[in-house]
């Protein structure tokens, strides 16, 4: 399971010009779920998200989790970041999950990623074309793998 995090001032996402959801201060996290993922890989990155300090403190450190600035999460999944570009120009997804694992590992996510939160997790729709939006702020980026947990 691949995760692109990202600490925002806003974000929201849009589907066939519909806004679907929108948060201010928080999270904004992609989603890539591959063939070989499970529910621990969920657990983990759920549990890892929620205690990442990526939010200053009063002196401007980041050494606040999401949960102590009573951040907002928006979830938005997206296959291609399991893109593998080794061969041509054009980018292979073979390594990303098919929908019918997907989308259950998908809705697990989010449910426990709002029950390790404690709050209300935002989501666009599973295999949608959306638009999404954001002011990153910082810029703060985080790369996560479940299979490399360095």
């Amino acid at each position: 399971m691949r995760i692109l995090l990202q600490r925002v001032s806003r974000a929201h996402v849009t589907i066939e010009e519909k806004e679907k959801a929108a948060i201010g201060k928080g999270l904004l996290i992609f989603i890539g779920i591959e063939g070989a993922d499970t529910k621990e890989d969920a657990d983990q990155l759920c549990g890892k998200i929620t205690r990442m300090r990526l939010f200053p403190d009063s002196k401007g450190v980041m050494n606040l989790s999401i949960q102590e600035v009573a951040g907002e999460l928006l979830v938005i999944s997206q296959f291609t970041l399991h893109a593998s570009t080794k061969k041509g120009n054009r980018p292979s997804y073979y390594k990303a999950a098919r929908p019918e694992v997907a989308i259950p590992l998908y809705d697990y996510f989010l449910e426990k990623l709002w029950n390790t939160a404690d709050q209300p997790v935002k989501s666009g729709v599973f295999g949608a074309h959306m638009k999404v939006e954001l002011t990153n702020d910082g810029p703060v980026t985080i790369w996560m793998d479940s299979k490399d947990r360095e």
